[in-house]
């Protein structure tokens, strides 16, 4: 292992260096809650079953960055022992089980309280710990189906758009677990009690939507889809496709804005004026007729840097070169793999990229255990308690 890549605590250069997390594997959202707190400059200790779980590993899965990875058989008395022991010396636990998974394996929040009074349990579920929907299996679009989110997503009148995870999972559930644990932290600092975050993505997903809920309460929200300010009813607000099948993002809301957008589009005197409700149509097929005259670089090159508020729609591999993040440095190559920088920036504790997702389960049982203190580590090897790959 090279020095870069050495197992040792308090390496990390962001604002929760020192911050001592340990998380039990699962998938998705608490994987990437735990990137987060690394990025930060927490010391995550990654505890998986032997051979990892399906679509949670690999040396490409970058939600596992920036910690080891230990491999631990939970069934093994011994081996639910060892993590009571990290516990022990830990600020936080994350899990993301079902609820009463990590009660039966002898992990749950009493029994890691009762070794660690200070520690903060952060549980991160779809559903929550409770509710007739608590043990049911889910995932992402379920949960953001029953909150109102999903039904309102997309242009398209007949069926809802799902955004692949990131409303549910990354929005809804992994940013909010993050955003409990680090308020938890700063109430166990002053009254020296831990506590239990019950992190549920309906509820996080709900909370998100929060200006539909005044939208609704305002009496003049329509739930149809494509029929709002936001979501495609307004043609200033809206996606148009360009020359070469390409397209740009047009959000200019505010009336300057759109003086702005119409100006440069060389249609002020023909698109109807933006208060025109009756005439939206008409500004519709302007703007769409107008996009197609031209590809999309062209129209980059127009817009970019203006306050139309116009901007070329991306796929992953190009945005990753867009001059404006690698002006800041938004994606970097680390570890062979073109990834995202640490997010948000830190003036004076900045955060920086760690280890590399591991290989495989339990590539670092042996050194993260030691440098976390566990004793004869090599016994829980021998006895198959822990396993080193």
């Amino acid at each position: 292992m090279s020095d870069e890549n050495k197992i040792e605590l308090g390496r990390g250069t962001g604002p929760l260096r020192g911050v001592k997390v340990v998380e039990i594997a699962g998938i998705g959202p608490g994987p990437h809650a735990c990137m987060i707190l690394a990025d930060l400059g927490a010391d995550v200790i990654r505890v998986e079953r032997p051979g990892g779980q399906m679509l949670a590993g690999g040396a490409t899965m970058t939600l596992n960055r920036g910690r080891p990875s230990v491999a631990l058989d939970l069934k093994n008395p011994e081996a639910v022992a060892t993590v009571l022991e990290l516990v022990r010396g830990a600020d936080v636990v994350v899990e993301g089980m079902r609820p009463g998974v990590t009660e039966r394996l002898g992990l749950g929040p009493e029994d890691c309280l009762a070794v660690n009074p200070r520690v903060v349990y952060g549980r991160m579920t779809g559903w929550g710990q409770h509710g007739p929907l608590a043990q049911a299996a889910g995932h992402d679009m379920n949960y953001i189906a029953i909150t109102g989110a999903l039904h309102m997503m997309g242009q398209t009148p007949d069926r809802p758009q799902f955004p692949a995870n990131l409303v549910g999972d990354f929005g809804g559930g992994s940013t909010y677990l993050v955003i409990g644990i680090l308020a938890a932290l700063l109430e166990a600092r002053v009254s020296g009690q831990g506590q239990v975050i019950d992190a549920a993505i309906v509820d996080g997903t709900a909370h998100l939507n929060a200006m539909t809920a005044a939208f609704a309460a305002s009496g003049g929200y329509r739930e149809e889809r494509g029929a709002n300010l936001l979501d495609g009813g307004a043609p200033f607000y809206d996606i148009y496709e360009t020359a070469d099948g390409r397209h740009m993002s047009v959000g200019a809301l505010e009336p300057q804005f759109f003086d702005t957008l119409v100006t440069l589009l060389g249609v002020k005197d023909t698109c109807p004026g933006q208060g025109d409700l009756d005439r939206y149509d008409e500004m519709r097929a302007v703007l769409t007729a107008t996009f197609k005259q031209r590809t999309q670089a062209e129209w980059v090159q127009l817009f970019e840097g203006t306050d139309a508020c116009v901007a070329g729609i991306l796929p992953f591999s190009e945005a990753v070169h867009h001059p404006h993040l690698v002006a800041r440095g938004t994606f970097v190559e680390h570890e062979g793999m073109v990834q995202p920088q640490p997010a948000p920036r830190f003036s004076r504790t900045e955060a920086t990229l760690g280890l590399p997702p591991s290989a495989m389960a339990g590539q670092h049982t042996r050194d993260a255990l030691t440098a976390w203190g566990i004793a004869d580590v090599d016994g829980l090897l021998d006895r198959g308690v822990a396993v080193q790959t």
